[in-house]
Order: C-alpha cells, then structure tokens, then sequence
C-alpha cells in the first residue's frame, strides 16, 4: 500500500509541475493585427482617374486615411522612405513623427485635359486634422506631376500598415491603416 501512495504522491507532483512550467507559445498579435512594414505596391498603369479628396479617421487598433479618386485607380505605392519630397522639384519635406510613409498613387490631382486642379488643399503641409490620433502626426500633400500624386503621412514610430482598395460605380478608395502598436 506504502508502494501504490508514493507511486500517486509521484504522479501528482509530475502533474503540478507540468502545469507550472510556463507556456513558450507567443502573445496573440495586437487586436489579431498581422500586417507588417514592408512596402507595399501595385503595378502603374496609365489611368485617367483623378485624386478628389483626403480624410482620416479613427479606429480601436489603428488610425485610417482614406484617399478618394474619381474613376478607376491603375496603381499606388505605399513605403517607409527616410523623407519624403515634392513632385516635380523634390524639394525636402519634414514631417512631424519619428517615421516617414510616402503614398504614391497613380492618378492626378488635377484633369489632364484642362489642366484645371481636382484637388487642392488649403494647407498643403496639414491637409487633415490629426489633433488627438494615436498614430498619425501630419499628412501632407507632396504635389502631382506627370500623372502621379504624392502624399506624406508622419507617423508616431514605424508601426505596421495595410493598404487596400475600396470600389464602386464612379469612385475608388485607397485605404491606408497604420496600426497603434506591434
């Protein structure tokens, strides 16, 4: 009988002790975020579509910016870059943030027929108001030349992003969402 207790009391202590060791298996990602930092970019095309709007907005996990086009978006390239700089005469724009993400996309902000701007905001270096977001710092419009536009979006660290499309009838979004954390 003194046999079969020790065998348990044995048993037992494997057990307790097995479930004290701590588990190695990794936290799940910030609110199920698996986005990373790497750039991401589609193929240029030319496109008659043209940049009409920018807005942001605020979410749980991330903060959003949301680029309005009237017509068919052919190509965007979003990417951490060391600085952003102006279409056309590249001239250096700081941006407030420890992280810098240029958005390229390819469609004008102006009518190629005409000439006659599509979108021009009052205050090129604050084209939204970004008072109060967790992520985002400033966002600028960086000009349009040769059927691109371009925008700097300083952001509060180099955090992950996604980038996506929204589209209907007459308008497409690009979306870009940079997540508060890792």
């Amino acid at each position: 009988m003194k046999k079969v207790l020790t065998a348990l009391a044995g048993v037992a202590m494997a057990a307790t002790t097995l479930v004290a060791v701590p588990s190695s298996a990794q936290a799940a990602p910030y609110c199920g975020i698996t986005w990373g930092s790497l750039a991401d970019r589609t193929t240029f095309a030319y496109s008659s579509a043209t940049v009409r709007n920018v807005r942001a907005g605020q979410h749980t996990c991330y903060d959003r910016l949301v680029i309005d086009i009237r017509g068919n978006l052919r190509g965007y390239d979003v990417r951490y870059v060391s600085a952003v700089y102006t279409e056309g005469e590249g001239r250096r724009v700081p941006l407030l943030g420890a992280a810098d993400l240029q958005i390229v996309v390819n469609a004008p902000a102006y009518n190629i027929n005409t000439g006659a701007s599509t979108y021009n905001p009052v205050n090129r270096n604050n084209i939204v108001n970004l008072a109060g977001y967790t992520t985002f710092r400033q966002a600028a419009y960086l000009g349009s030349f040769e059927g691109q536009t371009s925008f700097g979006l300083g952001v509060r660290a180099r955090l992950p992003f996604r980038t996506f499309v929204i589209k209907d009838a007459t308008t497409t979004r690009l979306v870009i969402d940079v997540a508060h954390r890792w």
